[in-house]
């Protein structure tokens, strides 16, 4: 993928939004599903500052500027070897972070022009979900706190944080969903993973965790460098 203009997908420029050629019923029945912290919420600091605390707790390294420089790079699978926590531990520092995160949902802000993008969407006719490592409490919180719950038909906590296909490919099969209508937009490597193996299209998001290079190297079938670009692609697939 040539990264040069990186919200461009590997085709040509798509005619304009109102083109007679994409007529408004074209998006209607579009599902775009959403990984949260990293996409929609910048929680990164705040991210931080929880896992330097739990580090401190638990017996893992502190997380300092080099080290998040080296796992921007990595893929997620990487990252987690490299912290080295035994997996049998992994599932209560996990419980612990959405626990402290909940506390600070207050302070927690969308990325710029990632509501107005939302909003968009649905005036296009998408049908908007949340699929996420975190809690479905947090999330929800943090939707309410902004006032934009009303745009998502529903908000899905997955457990396990590379279990994200099977949480896509359940929704698939209850709600009917073909899978060339779903798009998965998220900001690591292991979104667009989940979203191939889940035979959906992926966006990947140049705002959140992973590098451009690395997200590069995983196959998106977009990458996006703000939320507007959003809305150029719904009209792609």
């Amino acid at each position: 993928m040539n990264c040069s203009d990186a919200s461009m997908p590997l085709e040509k420029s798509p005619p304009e939004p109102h083109s007679s050629l994409f007529p408004l019923s074209k998006r209607v029945n579009r599902m775009v599903i959403f990984d949260f912290d990293g996409t929609i919420a910048d929680s990164f600091s705040i991210g931080v500052k929880i896992g330097n605390q739990l580090a401190r707790e638990f017996g893992f390294p502190t997380i300092t500027m080099a080290t998040i420089d080296r796992w921007q790079h990595l893929s997620s699978k990487e990252i987690i070897h490299e912290i080295g926590v035994p997996f049998y531990r992994l599932p209560k520092i996990i419980r612990r972070f959405k626990s402290d995160m909940n506390r600070e949902i207050p302070h927690l802000q969308p990325f710029d022009g990632m509501k107005e993008a939302l909003r968009t969407l649905r005036s296009q006719g998408c049908r908007l979900g949340i699929v996420s490592s975190n809690s479905e409490d947090n999330v929800r919180s943090f939707l309410a706190v902004q006032s934009i719950s009303h745009l998502f038909e529903f908000v899905i906590s997955c457990p396990r944080l590379m279990g994200k296909d099977k949480a896509l490919k359940r929704i698939l099969k209850k709600q009917n969903i073909q899978p060339e209508t779903v798009l998965y937009v998220g900001d690591e490597t292991r979104d667009i993973d989940a979203a191939k193996r889940s035979n959906i299209r992926s966006a990947a998001v140049s705002w959140g965790f992973n590098s451009l290079q690395v997200l590069a190297q995983h196959y998106p079938d977009f990458i996006l460098t703000e939320p507007a670009d959003l809305n150029k692609i719904v009209l792609r697939f």
